[in-house]
């Protein structure tokens, strides 16, 4: 015969809920938020990094300040933090490295968003490589150098977009190994 524990053991009458097996709900939001990070650093105009910070501390609230360790908190702050970086200045950098002028990459940022609303993410590439390009060839009146700056401009999106889902898998994953596996 199996020797099963009494209901009490089992259940917590006061609180209303099993005892073992449970899963924290808070827990399961805490990765749920950062599984959300990762898809939100995807979807235009939702941030990553901060719903992947947002999970980290909720757990880290959760567990009374004790889990993950003040290093591994530490490691996965500093990541998402630069997700964060990534997110808004990425593209900017990009444009200016590519010899955009700082209006002519504000006015491409607001071209690219009015239309990926409209159109979606074939709006903001769209709409930020088609700016840059005839802004820069308005100033300049050289196609190779819009064509250049143009260029960057994309291509620096697209790169942040792969950086920021990079980022916040990595977040995921060491918070992961963080909290089950140490």
């Amino acid at each position: 015969m199996i020797p099963s524990a009494s209901m009490s053991d089992r259940y917590d009458f006061s609180a209303g809920y099993p005892v073992s097996g449970m899963v924290d709900v808070l827990t399961v939001l805490a990765i749920g938020l950062l599984v959300a990070g990762i898809v939100g650093t995807i979807v235009p105009l939702v941030p990553g990094g901060l719903l992947s910070l947002s999970g980290l501390y909720l757990y880290w609230w959760n567990s009374g300040f004790t889990e993950p360790g003040l290093i591994a908190l530490t490691v996965l702050t500093g990541l998402a933090l630069l997700t964060l970086f990534a997110e808004f200045f990425a593209g900017s950098i990009a444009a200016r490295a590519g010899g955009a002028s700082w209006r002519t990459t504000a006015i491409a940022a607001a071209v690219g968003i009015a239309l990926m609303l409209v159109s979606g993410p074939v709006g903001l590439l769209v709409g930020l490589f088609g700016t840059v390009f005839v802004l820069e060839w308005y100033e300049g009146n050289d196609v190779d150098a819009s064509l250049t700056a143009a260029w960057y401009t994309t291509i620096g999106v697209l790169a942040s977009t792969v950086v920021q889902v990079l980022l916040t898998t990595t977040i995921l994953g060491g918070f992961l190994i963080a909290i089950f596996v140490f």
